[in-house]
């Protein structure tokens, strides 16, 4: 009764690996063996994933969220190591592009260290004062471009 109740509830794909099983037990034990090469698998593409995460051009915003995506999956996987504050601090700090490095180095001065939600604060702050210096900076470059144009138009109606 027990066989007949695995093999109607498991999925087609896994019949095959416990076909010639004697028990239930055995049967199992074959299930639970696979769910955890599996899950393993699983793991192994997380941390994969967590390793190579960087902002590249995306907003911090987008870069965390996914950083608490695959944190929140691979503490369901997981359950007897999940992914520590400090480890989530330092894989923002790795993936950080160049203009955030300043704040990294500051924040490790600090006698005690900022929480996640402090470092994300701080960091989102600092992104959007760099955009908008960027686009200040732009700004001016475009007024001189325009008063160089206005000048060397002027002097070449001069010499005609």
């Amino acid at each position: 009764m027990i066989m007949y109740i695995l093999a109607v509830t498991t999925k087609d794909q896994f019949l095959p690996h416990f076909k010639g099983s004697k028990s239930p037990k055995e049967t199992w034990d074959t299930l639970s063996t696979i769910f955890t090469r599996t899950n393993e698998a699983r793991l192994q593409r997380l941390v994969n994933e967590l390793i190579s995460l960087s902002q590249g051009h995306r907003p911090l915003v987008n870069t965390t969220k996914k950083l608490k995506n695959i944190c929140a999956e691979f503490s369901k996987l997981d359950l007897d190591n999940p992914v520590s504050e400090a480890r989530t601090r330092r894989i923002i700090f790795h993936g950080l592009r160049s203009e955030f490095k300043g704040i990294v180095i500051a924040t490790r001065g600090l006698s005690k260290e900022p929480t996640q939600a402090e470092l994300q604060n701080l960091l989102e702050n600092e992104e959007i004062l760099v955009d908008n210096i960027s686009k200040v900076s732009i700004k001016e470059d475009e007024k001189m471009l325009l008063s160089k144009s206005k000048d060397s138009n002027s002097g070449e109606k001069a010499l005609a």
